[in-house]
């Protein structure tokens, strides 16, 4: 049984050649955009930069916890400046955070 070869009609199109060509960086998406358009302050974003370099990608559920911690604690400053952390790394994080604060302290109806 004879064996023909059927060359690709133009090499940049062959889908080999379209997967293994380096394709342009899309746009970085943050979900931490500050709604008044403000950047977030220096001294915050340091903190939050440290935070991570020590805990890696669960540095925001960490933050959340030291913020709860602290709470407790009644250290309110403290709270704040883990709950800034939180909310500069995960803003989702961060209203979870608020979420549970709210849990915490409302009594329960019924």
């Amino acid at each position: 049984m004879p064996v023909h070869f059927a060359a690709a009609r133009s090499a940049a199109r062959s889908p080999v050649a379209r997967i293994l060509a380096k394709q342009a960086p899309g746009f970085a998406a943050n979900d931490n955009d500050d709604q008044a358009g403000q950047p977030f302050p220096m001294e915050s974003l340091r903190d939050a930069l440290m935070h991570f370099a020590a805990h890696g990608m669960g540095a925001a559920k960490e933050a959340h916890r030291l913020a709860l911690v602290a709470h407790e604690a009644e250290q309110f400053e403290e709270r704040e400046r883990w709950a800034g952390i939180c909310r500069t790394l995960d803003a989702r994080e961060a209203s979870e955070f608020e979420r549970a604060l709210i849990r915490q302290d409302a009594p329960l109806i019924g």
